[in-house]
């Protein structure tokens, strides 16, 4: 009798809880991250020049959930670096603009690079694991972190999610976890234009 009680109470107890849960995913998320739309804002006007193809967001939202590994081979996720401003760059060693693009990502760490912003490259090569790592140390990127995904899952997430067409592909995750802005293709990212629409991200004078 006592656990036919429980039972019910628990089969209560879930029905309440879904009642509770929003019904709709993109709504939710975008409602979470409704306090990111005065950072947004703020860079719309600076989407020119170098940074004229960015797309900024005009409603947050989360970004997809995706899976790569760290610097230790440590698995690794984009709550990982909650708290701090990131930017995402997707990038492999046969994609030509992506390789042209990295020194610029490189200098963008070194000069903005701490406690509330990070470059975060992620490699996506799957057939010779050892070559964007030699590759980066060959073409002298020493700012940047290693973070990879050898195993082709992460861009599968971001083709369906309309993040990806090619590469290479870069987004904006601001500390609280919210998506800000996307750009499909390169960009100069140690150009003035870029370091201020960064700076203006992170609310920097």
């Amino acid at each position: 009798m006592a656990v036919g009680l429980i039972a019910l109470a628990l089969v209560g107890a879930g029905v309440a809880w879904y009642g509770l849960a929003p019904r709709d995913p993109m709504a939710a998320g975008a409602a979470e991250c409704r306090a990111s739309k005065p950072t947004a804002e703020r860079l719309k006007p600076l989407a020119k020049g170098e940074m004229a193809a960015v797309g900024v967001s005009n409603a947050p939202k989360p970004p997809p959930v995706i899976a790569f590994i760290g610097p230790e081979g440590q698995p690794m996720s984009l709550s990982d670096f909650k708290g701090k401003t990131i930017l995402v760059n997707l990038w492999a060693t046969w994609c030509v603009p992506c390789r042209e693009e990295m020194p610029a990502l490189d200098r963008l760490q070194a000069e903005l690079g701490g406690p509330d912003f990070q470059v975060v490259a992620i490699n996506v090569d799957t057939r010779n694991r050892d070559k964007p790592k030699a590759w980066l140390q060959e073409n002298g990127i020493r700012n940047l972190a290693y973070h990879a995904d050898p195993e082709g899952k992460l861009l599968q997430v971001l083709q369906k999610s309309g993040h990806v067409v090619g590469l290479p592909t870069t987004f904006v995750v601001d500390a609280s976890g919210c998506e800000i802005a996307l750009l499909k293709g390169p960009a100069e990212w140690a150009s003035p234009d870029a370091v201020t629409f960064v700076k203006a991200a992170l609310n920097r004078h």
